[in-house]
């Protein structure tokens, strides 16, 4: 009988998105198909420590109400072991069981940000979606603009504010317009983000923001339809069937996005023309490969009122809870959930093998 692959699914961390984490961690762990894996659950809890399996189980299985807490003395993990041979628990340094392959399902920086990945590779350890270059850059929304600019992909017009700088309220209103919207440069799920009409709002917006990341972003507001789409693979990445999202809310909110199943209806497919679902797919893919990606990403994109197609932003490790649009709009392009995380789980194991065929020597 063929050995199961032992999947860690690593979850949590010291981020704002902590709890969105849990709830996407469930739902692959839910999904993953326990005929062919195994899982190992590895908890980072908010103040950074690694949990073991066991007490990483039951941290999972808290409610919402009261999701932050661990178990007491729970046991800690140091890290990976080399090659996946297991955690090395912080008290007794032992060895528990081989890990295939980690499914990072973290959000936000410490997670979502090339950190946990670098980790990953150090340990040599094959992991679920971007690498350290691609996680970096889809994380920072200032770098990924710049990049996509550069690549010749348009996006929503932007201004820069770092901590510490000023930017006058009627100085970036006479260049990106008002209403307008504030959010911190490395954070997602709509964390920390304000939709801003006037100067009372602007100087509140500013100082909500900075208190989840030293650098702002400032964006235009653009006149739109909300569209995104799921791109999977590596060398040849491939795009999903559009989603539109249809907000009940001003802006897509946390709430939206992943408490309140009413705040925002998703209609997958879009209902846009051939063309433009084709330019949308073409453009999801062309963003994936400029930023570096692979393995999974959800693009998401404004289509304005008089016909520009602007790329919003990548979302590296999206979210895969039940309102989730990332595996929604695969379902609807013919992958259910549970193929869809054997695909990603096979990227993985595909990147690190072609990984290991490079040269580290001058000197064969």
């Amino acid at each position: 009988m063929k050995r199961k692959l032992r999947v860690g699914i690593l979850f949590g961390g010291k981020s704002a998105e902590h709890e969105v984490s849990l709830r996407s961690a469930r739902n692959v762990a839910q999904a993953l198909d326990k005929t062919k894996y195994e899982p190992v659950f590895i908890g980072i809890n908010k103040a950074g420590a690694w949990l073991a399996p066991g007490v990483s189980e039951r941290y999972l299985a808290i409610t919402d109400k009261q999701p932050t807490k661990a178990p007491e003395k729970s046991r800690e993990i140091v890290m990976m072991a080399p090659s996946g041979e297991g955690v090395l628990t912080r008290d007794s340094g032992a060895i528990e069981g081989k890990i295939d392959v980690v499914f990072p399902v973290l959000h936000g920086p410490f997670g979502e940000d090339g950190t946990v990945q670098g980790l990953l590779k150090l340990a040599d350890v094959p992991f679920v979606g971007a690498g350290v270059l691609g996680s970096a850059v889809g994380m920072d929304k200032d770098v990924m603009k710049r990049l996509l600019r550069d690549a010749g992909i348009a996006t929503a017009k932007f201004i820069v504010v770092h901590s510490g700088e000023k930017a006058r309220f009627n100085d970036v209103k006479k260049v990106l317009g008002v209403p307008l919207f504030i959010k911190p440069a490395n954070l997602g799920s709509s964390i920390g983000v304000s939709k801003v009409r006037n100067e009372r709002e602007y100087t509140e917006a500013l100082a909500y923001a900075f208190e989840f990341d030293t650098k702002v972003l400032i964006e235009e507001c653009v006149d739109g339809r909300e569209i995104e789409c799921s791109v999977l693979g590596n060398e040849h990445p491939v795009a999903s069937v559009p989603g539109e999202l249809l907000l009940q809310s001003e802006f897509y909110s946390y709430e939206a996005k992943y408490i309140d199943a009413e705040a925002m209806k998703p209609r997958i497919p879009a209902s846009i023309s051939k063309e433009t679902t084709k330019k949308i797919q073409n453009l999801a893919v062309a963003a994936f490969k400029a930023l570096c990606c692979e393995g999974m990403g959800r693009v998401d994109f404004f289509v304005a009122r008089d016909g520009r197609i602007l790329v919003n932003e990548i979302n590296t490790i999206p979210g895969f809870t039940n309102i989730s649009m990332y595996p929604k709009m695969w379902e609807a392009s013919g992958l259910s959930y549970s193929k869809l995380i054997d695909k990603l789980i096979e990227l993985a194991i595909e990147r690190h093998q072609r990984e290991k065929k490079l040269r580290i020597s001058r000197v064969e």
